[in-house]
């Protein structure tokens, strides 16, 4: 009986101890990691618009950013946008011309998909393709085959969740530019 208890007061002492480590180890990380989320997100911004020289940042629901040439003369936008891939959800970088019918770049910010597959879209023969993609009416995506209309991209052989899961987030976050964009509110 004795020991039981020894045993059942130690590992309280554990998990009580393990438990208060990790709380302190979280409130330590969580301001570098909001930080280096931030410093990325900055970066990709010029990164799917290269012509940029400065942004500003849209007031909406979700992540868009306004960019400008060095005359301040508007580019488009890069747009954060979030969801669900095959592991879990995903989140990318778009740069849009002003029509917002036209991908200029992506880049893939955040991912857990399936490492030396689904981990593949975030590699440059897959996001090149996305340079000068047309969005009108939708980007779409083709198996097995070259891409035929200027809206299509060739999805990852074996990847093919993770490729789509793009395609439909990209096309989602441009929905949602456009009604913004129509209602005037993207300004």
């Amino acid at each position: 009986m004795k020991t039981i208890i020894k045993m059942l007061i130690t590992l309280s002492v554990i998990g009580i101890v393990s438990g208060g480590l990790l709380s302190e180890i979280s409130n330590w990380a969580e301001p570098q990691i909001i930080a280096h989320r931030k410093a990325a997100t900055e970066a990709a911004i010029f990164m799917v618009q290269p012509q940029a020289k400065s942004y500003k940042k849209i007031d909406l629901d979700f992540e868009v950013y306004k960019v400008f040439d060095e005359s301040k003369n508007s580019l488009g936008y890069s747009l954060a946008y979030v969801g669900s891939g095959f592991q879990g959800k995903i989140r990318i970088m778009v740069g849009l011309n002003e029509e917002l019918n036209r991908v200029i770049g992506l880049q893939v910010l955040e991912q857990i998909e399936t490492p030396g597959l689904g981990t593949k879209i975030v590699e440059k023969p897959f996001t090149d393709q996305f340079i000068d993609l047309s969005v009108d009416p939708k980007a779409a995506w083709v198996k097995g085959v070259e891409p035929s209309n200027p809206n299509e991209i060739q999805a990852i052989t074996g990847a093919t969740i993770s490729s789509v899961a793009i395609i439909d987030i990209l096309n989602d976050g441009i929905e949602k530019l456009r009604s913004v964009e129509n209602a005037g509110g993207a300004e």
